[in-house]
């Protein structure tokens, strides 16, 4: 594989990862309510940066799936749309949280070369 494809690959695949979590990132940031482009920052200052045409549309998603609600907040400058996490939103967290953790486990080992028992699984 020439390395222009491997690059091209490595982003494809990383874009993949990325969109994977963005379901969990987002739950967990808004436990307090937050605007849009206060919950972009948010997420860049923890090291996840995500474009305001990915985040709009999830957070637009979520709320219809009842996973998020919204108000509009009109005193300020402008109006902006506060999102906050449902109670529905929370379980689903919850959830996701535990199986984010199993999963880290099991790729912390496979990448290790090690079980979850923490025996080697190299062959002899």
């Amino acid at each position: 594989m020439k390395e222009k494809e491997l690059h091209e690959l490595h982003a494809k695949l990383t874009q993949e990862l990325r969109r994977g979590i963005l379901v969990l990132a987002t739950l967990s940031q808004l436990k307090e309510a937050k605007y849009g482009y206060a919950l972009i920052n948010n997420l860049a200052e923890r090291g996840l940066d995500i474009e305001q045409g990915t985040l709009y549309p999830l957070l637009r998603r979520l709320e219809s799936q009842g996973l998020l609600q919204s108000e509009w907040n009109v005193e300020g400058s402008r109006p902006r749309r506060y999102y906050i996490i449902s109670p529905d939103g929370s379980s689903l967290l919850e959830l996701l949280s535990a199986e984010w953790r199993d999963l880290t486990t099991v790729m912390d080992g496979l990448l290790d070369g090690t079980s979850m028992r923490g025996e080697n699984n190299e062959s002899d």
